[in-house]
């Protein structure tokens, strides 16, 4: 979900300044569950269908670290300011850990937990031999200097010693964390270890070893997993309407990509607010105005003005939910008029609203399924650094649309096999690879 292009200079003004298409504050929370909860519920639910032994079912809903750290800056006046920092290892069965660091005022730990166990199953979906992880640390980007962030990212990184490492746990950008903060990420790791190691960290720059299509990856991710779904039920790409919510890296690339299959974009999203053309958006005009704007609705005048909760709920084919957490919910859950949904954001849907969905015949793809174009190339990345060798950008994007393809393939036959939704055949698909894996390793101890 990282947004980031730009370089960010070294000097006395904020990230926000610099880089505002970067640093954006969350999306309002329509109705905020707690997201640990909502994974356990489809968990629950996949290990009942697979009849999960007690001590299995333990070990997995089990992370199998959490750690906690404190940050000391000395801030840009002289003072200091303690930020908190987390990493959460949900499991490591399949491989090294992964999973993305996000800065944000609202991190805490049930939230790191379940994006963690959420990466397992991805992975796990996709077939990658990697486990699940993510980090965060709770401060406002928005608020802080370049110089602030380094230094966070620097000790952040150095409390991580023990834990990051190329065959142990292999961060990524996440929510305003970019490829600039990756490479201080990876400058602190190889300044310890005393060589240079890319493979520490993914979502890096191209010349420090990272991959082409990392970028797009997601959004790309995205978009094969809705023409799948569409072919599925019937709808045919060059008549199909789509909505995006969310228009940083994941929705503003979906947007693009599905717009190139012939799809018509009738409404686009970011924090300010949202635009609704019912004669189609121009996606590119959109993407330029936002990387020289803070905001879509500091003045674009490509839609009319509607808020966030009704592009939710517009009478499109198509609705690609790609902000961020809770948003559509057991309040507005019943509004939606979308055929199929999408979701590039992680957790965007509550479990709440789950039967309420399945009782419309809405088609949901799952985040664990549709936005893993990122993790999967992160992979890509992660054996270019062990090769020593860059693949062709072709190359990418072939092996991406196979993976994602296929991908779906399989928790489509499992959702027609167990007649049950793509969501949880996604869980079971997962879990089940998890816990073969972890019978045939047995335990150790």
């Amino acid at each position: 979900m990282a947004t980031l292009t730009k370089d960010l200079p070294h000097n006395g003004t904020t990230a926000a300044a610099i880089a505002p298409s970067i640093y954006k504050e969350p999306a309002p929370i329509v109705d905020r569950d707690n997201p640990l909860e909502s994974m356990m519920q489809r968990f629950d639910k996949a290990a009942e269908i697979l009849a999960l032994e007690p001590g299995i079912y333990q070990y997995l809903k089990t992370p199998v670290k959490s750690v906690i750290v404190s940050i000391p800056i000395q801030m840009d006046d002289g003072s200091i300011q303690v930020f908190e920092g987390y990493r959460v290892i949900h499991n490591d069965i399949l491989g090294p850990s992964k999973g993305g660091i996000r800065y944000a005022p609202d991190v805490n730990l049930d939230e790191v937990k379940a994006l963690a166990a959420w990466m397992t199953w991805k992975c796990a979906v996709v077939d990658i031999p990697f486990g699940g992880a993510k980090g965060g640390v709770r401060c406002d980007p928005r608020h802080l200097s370049i110089q602030q962030i380094e230094k966070i990212t620097r000790r952040y990184t150095a409390d991580m010693l023990d834990v990051f490492g190329p065959d142990r746990d292999i961060p990524a950008p996440d929510v305003n964390t970019n490829e600039q903060i990756m490479a201080w990420i990876l400058d602190t790791y190889s300044m310890h270890v005393k060589r240079t190691e890319p493979g520490v960290v993914t979502g890096k720059p191209l010349v420090l070893g990272g991959s082409k299509g990392r970028r797009e990856a997601t959004g790309r991710g995205v978009m094969h997993s809705a023409l799948r779904a569409m072919e599925k039920i019937g709808i045919k790409p060059k008549s199909a309407t789509v909505a995006v919510e969310g228009f940083g890296n994941v929705g503003s690339i979906s947007a693009e990509l599905l717009a190139a299959e012939g799809c018509k974009i009738i409404g686009i999203s970011d924090i300010s607010g949202a635009y609704h053309n019912d004669g189609g958006i121009d996606v590119a005009d959109a993407i330029k105005y936002a990387e020289t704007h803070d905001h879509l609705l500091d003045g674009w005048k490509g839609g009319d003005k509607i808020t966030n909760e009704q592009l939710l709920t517009l009478d499109c084919d198509v609705l690609v939910p790609a902000a961020r957490e809770d948003r559509i919910t057991k309040r507005n859950a019943d509004k939606i008029q979308a055929k199929l949904i999408v979701e590039g954001a992680n957790g965007p849907t509550t479990a709440g609203a789950d039967p309420i969905l399945e009782s419309k015949s809405v088609l949901v793809v799952p985040d664990i399924l549709a936005n893993a174009g990122g993790v999967t190339v992160s992979y890509f990345e992660w054996v270019q650094n062990r090769m020593g060798y860059h693949w062709t950008l072709e190359v990418v994007n072939e092996r991406l649309a196979e993976t994602m393809n296929g991908a779906f393939d399989r928790v489509f036959e499992i959702s027609q096999k167990h007649k049950i939704p793509l969501r949880l055949a996604s869980y079971v698909l997962a879990i089940d690879k998890v816990a073969k894996t972890l019978r045939l390793r047995g335990i150790y101890g």
